[in-house]
């Protein structure tokens, strides 16, 4: 149940779909691999970039 609540999370949800958008309009030819690898960095740095300092907080307050 908590894996299947964690994967449900709104910013999951959103780096994934982004993530598969861009994928594909790269394949397509529709954007640049240049410009692919800036948003994924983007999308991906910043989810765990959130993810870690929320892990590292809990952490801290136990």
């Amino acid at each position: 149940m908590e894996i299947l609540k964690n994967l449900l999370q709104v910013k999951k949800i959103m780096a994934l779909l982004f993530s598969i958008v861009f994928s594909i309009l790269s394949l397509k030819g529709m954007i640049s691999a240049e410009q692919f690898i800036v948003v994924f960095s983007c999308v991906t740095g910043y989810y765990f970039g959130q993810s870690s300092a929320r892990q590292a907080i809990s952490e801290n307050n136990k």
